[in-house]
């Protein structure tokens, strides 16, 4: 064989070794895909970091194949927005929360339901039985989202700037609640004037008297420091707010079954970090606000009966899960 013959030769052998590479590299870069995922909490937040968790073990399970952008603080918009980008497939995944879901879909609305339980540690427990996860099933068809679990926030309590002691003492408050059904018609009972005003201008309005306090989550209460601007905090342990990732059933049809597999798996490591998280954090909080000036009261000598059974008048014959949802966090 002459030397041109056998250049000719190792030119064609090393073509033909190269060609399935290229073809494998190519055929990765066009499967690619960069989910965006949008949340409405800031950064920092224990539900941004749960997202970022979750992007990160997802990009290094598929070598990069796929990954996740996290827009942090409404960046593209809120959370009725996010909804509407989902179900159209604008936006391929978002965090959302059990009220706006709830807005939607009565039966969703069963876990924001007040005395489900009475401590963060119960609420760790609830959202991860079969029961709360079921209430998920319903989205693809009423909402076109696909629910892939459920995160926390810690049980919610009250910043008021006068002097409260038990419920009964929310009678006549201007009170920032966040704006669900379930919140609006269980702080009526107690005769409580829920106020809805935007997150960024709660501190100012209740130190202008604009409002007389607002229920929130410790986690975001700490970060906020609402104790600045309150005489007084009482854990009313009786509701929660939980978050459910959801992506755009658009999205998740194209998906291939290993894929669905894969994100539905990480996407409950991810929960499962966060739900910890909070549970633990959420006991260091509480201690730092007893070391503020703000009265930290109790509701132990509290009966909520009475408040249980005026609010399933109302809402057991829209979201009959609720009671199903009473009797295990019973058990909890």
């Amino acid at each position: 064989m002459t030397t041109y013959s056998r250049r000719r030769f190792m030119q064609t052998a090393l073509a033909a070794t190269a060609a399935p590479m290229m073809l494998t590299s190519t055929a990765r870069a066009a499967s690619a895909r960069e989910f965006r995922l949008g949340v409405i909490t800031p950064a920092g937040h224990s539900w941004n970091r749960a997202a970022e968790a979750f992007g990160e073990a997802l990009k290094k399970e598929t070598d990069g194949r796929l990954s996740v952008t996290v827009f942090h603080s409404g960046q593209l918009g809120n959370e009725p927005a996010m909804m509407q980008q989902l179900q159209t497939g604008a936006l391929d995944m978002g965090w959302i929360q059990a009220a706006e879901l709830g807005s939607r879909v009565d039966s969703v609305a069963a876990i924001n339901a007040p005395y489900l339980v009475r401590s963060t540690d119960s609420v760790a427990k609830l959202v991860r039985t079969p029961q709360a996860l079921k209430l998920l099933e319903v989205l693809p068809r009423e909402t076109g989202t696909i629910g892939l679990g459920w995160g926390i926030t810690g049980m919610r309590v009250v910043f008021a700037t006068r002097d409260i002691s038990t419920p009964e003492d929310l009678k006549g408050l201007k009170l920032r609640i966040n704006p669900t059904p379930v919140y609006r018609d269980f702080y009526q009972l107690f005769g409580a004037a829920p106020t809805p005003i935007p997150t960024p201008a709660v501190f100012d309005a209740m130190t202008n008297g604009q409002v007389d306090g607002l229920e929130a989550d410790v986690e975001f209460s700490w970060n906020q420091r609402f104790d600045k601007v309150s005489k007084t905090l009482l854990p009313m342990n009786a509701l929660f707010m939980p978050f459910a990732p959801l992506m755009s059933g658009r999205v998740w049809k194209d998906l291939d079954a290993k894929d669905k597999e894969l994100i539905r798996g990480l996407v409950a490591q991810a929960l499962d970090a966060q739900i910890n998280d909070i549970v633990t954090t959420e006991k260091g909080l509480v201690e730092k606000l007893r070391q503020t000036p703000i009265a930290f009261k109790s509701d132990a000598g509290y009966d909520p009966q009475a408040a249980i059974a005026q609010f399933d008048k109302i809402w057991l014959p829209k979201a009959p899960q609720i009671a199903e949802l009473r009797k295990v966090g019973a058990t909890l």
